[in-house]
């Protein structure tokens, strides 16, 4: 799938700022970052989407995520620690991956929250999601 942004960057086709690495993920600079250390965790396989992908390296992204958070937090002291990942067609990448980036206080970015108001009560929610997880293979 060498086609694929993604790909190229997680496998050293394109050249790219790595500053973590393993058999199943490669961790890069964000070329356009949010603010300075705004990293980006892609496996090194081709997945689009979060439930694509295999545990092990699910596994992998998250030892990543804590490591490069803790990393971060220490060169920073940023006043939190972002992690995102979008998928379906918020996905602009066309491959998964997470971010994650030192957030500070007033820095600019935000959350938008939804215009939509929900009006199906919460326990008919839960109901319905609990009820599809039990018939989902884990």
């Amino acid at each position: 799938m060498m086609r694929c942004l993604g790909c190229k960057l997680a496998n050293h086709v394109m050249e790219t700022n790595v500053i973590l690495e393993d058999d199943l993920i490669t961790c890069i600079l964000d070329i356009d970052p949010l603010n300075e250390g705004h990293t980006l965790i892609l496996p090194k396989r081709h997945y689009k989407d979060l439930e694509e992908i295999d545990k092990a390296t699910i596994i992998s992204i998250m030892n990543a995520a804590v490591i490069i958070s803790k990393a971060l937090k220490e060169i920073y002291q940023p006043d939190g620690i972002s992690t995102i990942q979008n998928g379906g067609e918020f996905n602009d990448l066309d491959h998964y991956h997470m971010h994650v980036f030192p957030r500070y206080k007033n820095d600019g970015f935000g959350w938008v929250e939804p215009i939509n108001e929900f009006q199906t009560p919460l326990d008919q929610v839960k109901e319905r999601i609990v009820d599809k997880l039990n018939t989902i293979s884990k």
